[in-house]
């Protein structure tokens, strides 16, 4: 996509999204027409910094657990019976992004720069938006609370991310006198529109023994709240008979609001509205609500208590149009709240990849949603479904991090239409920085049969450690890959090192190949090569004969360390004991010959080949003296 008018030199731009990041590129197309002054210089147009939070690396690390967990869950139990199941991982969940939350906030207070505050408070108001919505999905969804039971979940939604009353009511109870607290009223009327009439009653107690001469009045309200009705799931009680009751407890209310019952006290008559529901005094409380769907709940409660839940849409709806009023427009929070009571569980999951900087969200709460069958109906249009298609978009993502990209192979292998071919393609991205990190990759692609990606790190390593001149790890790294070229180039840098050296590195590498030295003729050369060393090094004089004179006469050993081998066989020759047979000392003399019937090689010098002299002599001469001492004591043998 070309973006016009902008960059340095006039020209358009490109880009490209990445699974971090966006490269953002100069074209060679300048534009047309005449130039426009002051086009903006671009920087960094996006970069995932929640990837490079620590504190938000241990919500990805922590999640990634519980997600893990959900997949083990087995497919055959019925929906019904996981449902507790479901309802304990989404707890889980938010119990993680509020842990976050809490030690975000507490850096942003004690943090000295003001722009790093800035940022943790950004972070923070990002994850309350998160676990509101996640509670709200539990409730509606997850949980799927019904009539009666709804309320009182929403009334702990509401009281758990409302929570500024507690801190408040805490400062007046501890005040002096907490009647004469500016904020007294304030908290009685903020437990009452949280339905906590309990607490209510408590901070109410305090102005009623102030005024004595009240406190008939006072006692009148305090009854009102003591018997207001709130439905108990686990009683015996039907929801037609706490419907009956609560009516009764309401004509009460409003009765007493009808006979002026308050009306010496402005603030005792305004809780009684509250209590029959007058919509326009809930509605004045707006700042002690500050949400339209705090006054959603409130209303509710006070209106209609055994709300079902098919018809949560409408009172959304009315009461965020009520709150908001026409010249407020619905932020994206509330759009997608208002999604979620209307039961529109696309939406919501739609709206939140927009609103939301990472795919964290939505790809575990779509996961979780996927797991209680409440999104099998809604397929992508490339034949991924939405589960899927938002966990692989999650999961590059964490490919880019230097070391989440661990966590994200789960989130692949639990894929199973792309999750593997992903992967395949992640996994050669990821920079090998150390021979300990491709370790893990290669773990991780040997446990999956990934057998083109072994060969390509393995190759990849062990070109790095041939660069680097360690030998033992490139060839190491090269029989991993399989791969009998490298093996043989590997294999004759060993030689070359040890004719140049006169001894060999990496001992315990090449004792210890066993059948990886049948990767490549040269390779087993150099392994039996090494074995006629360690023959020799303990004195298996016979042993170590037999193995050199093998290697020659099966022409696995190259022709250029024929006098190599030859010349490692003088000392064998000059033993007192014979080592050599007639037949293997003949074999040897017809190696030697043959060596020397060759072309001789242009570009050896005059020392070269007086050294090469004098080695074959001394070589003619110990056959010759070995031949003799091989006859005798054979000879000997037979008479």
């Amino acid at each position: 996509m070309l973006i016009p008018s902008a960059g340095f030199h006039q020209r358009h731009l490109g880009f490209e999204w990445g699974p971090g990041d966006l490269l953002v590129y100069e074209t060679n197309y300048k534009l047309q027409g005449p130039r426009t002054a002051g086009s903006p210089l671009v920087h960094v147009v996006r970069k995932d910094e929640d990837i490079c939070s620590p504190i938000l690396r241990k919500l990805f690390n922590e999640s990634h657990l519980i997600f893990v967990g959900l997949q083990k869950i087995k497919e055959d139990v019925p929906s019904k019976n996981k449902k507790s199941q479901f309802v304990s991982i989404s707890k889980n969940y938010r119990s993680v992004i509020r842990a976050c939350m809490e030690e975000l906030q507490h850096n942003a207070v004690s943090a000295q720069d003001g722009s790093l505050a800035s940022q943790y408070g950004d972070q923070v108001s990002i994850l309350l938006a998160i676990e509101l919505i996640w509670n709200l999905c539990e409730v509606l969804f997850i949980d799927a609370a019904p009539a009666g039971s709804l309320l009182l979940h929403l009334l702990d939604w509401v009281r758990l991310h409302k929570s500024d009353v507690d801190a408040r009511a805490r400062e007046v109870l501890q005040s002096e006198s907490p009647a004469q607290h500016q904020s007294y009223w304030d908290v009685v009327i903020s437990l009452i529109l949280q339905g906590r009439m309990d607490e209510a009653r408590q901070v109410l107690s305090k102005q009623a023994s102030l005024r004595a001469e009240s406190s008939s009045v006072f006692k009148r309200m305090d009854v009102l709240l003591q018997t207001m009705p709130i439905f108990n799931p686990t009683g015996t009680q039907t929801l037609t008979e706490f419907d009956v009751k609560w009516r009764h407890w309401h004509e009460e209310c409003d009765r007493c609001l009808q006979d002026n019952t308050f009306a010496s006290n402005r603030h005792l008559e305004t809780i009684v509205k509250i209590l029959v529901g007058d919509e326009d005094t809930i509605l004045e409380q707006k700042e002690l609500l500050s949400t339209w769907y705090h006054f959603l709940v409130t209303r509710l409660l006070f209106t209609h208590p055994t709300i079902k839940p098919p018809d949560l849409h409408y009172y959304a709806q009315s009461s965020m149009n009520m709150f908001l009023g026409p010249r407020a427009p619905p932020e994206p929070l509330d759009i997608i709240l208002l999604s979620a009571f209307e039961f529109d569980l696309h939406q919501v999951i739609k709206d939140c990849s927009i609103a939301l900087n990472n795919w964290w969200f939505v790809a575990h709460l779509t996961d979780l949603l996927d797991h209680c069958k409440l999104l099998q109906s809604h397929n992508l249009h490339f034949g991924s479904n939405l589960r899927e298609f938002l966990v692989l978009e999650y999961a590059s993502g964490l490919f880019t991090h230097h070391s989440l990209w661990q966590l994200a192979v789960d989130y692949f292998d639990h894929c199973p239409e792309f999750g593997r071919v992903y992967l395949e393609l992640q996994i050669e991205r990821i920079p090998l920085d150390t021979e300990r990190k491709a370790i893990k990759v290669l773990r991780i692609c040997e446990d999956r049969q990934m057998s083109e990606q072994v060969r390509s790190i393995c190759k990849i390593m062990a070109k790095r450690a041939l660069r680097n001149n360690r030998l033992g790890s490139a060839l190491s790294w090269s029989i991993r890959a399989k791969d009998a070229a490298f093996a043989t180039l590997i294999s004759e840098r060993f030689l070359q090192d040890y004719c140049n050296k006169g001894s060999f590195t990496d001992l315990d590498l090449l004792d210890n190949l066993g059948p990886a030295m049948l990767l490549s003729d040269r390779l087993t050369f150099l392994g039996k090569y090494r074995e006629f060393h360690r023959l020799y090094g303990e004195n298996r004089f016979s042993e170590a004969a037999k193995l050199l004179l093998s290697l020659m006469t099966a022409k696995i050993a190259p022709r250029g360390l024929w006098m190599t081998l030859l010349t490692d066989a003088l000392p064998l020759l000059e033993q007192k004991e014979v080592i050599f047979s007639v037949d293997q000392t003949y074999e040897l003399m017809s190696c030697l010959e043959e060596l020397n019937s060759g072309t001789k090689d242009s570009n050896t010098t005059d020392q070269e080949e007086d050294i090469e002299s004098t080695k074959t002599e001394l070589l003619r001469l110990a056959l010759a003296r070995n031949l003799a001492m091989a006859i005798v004591k054979e000879g000997t043998i037979e008479t």
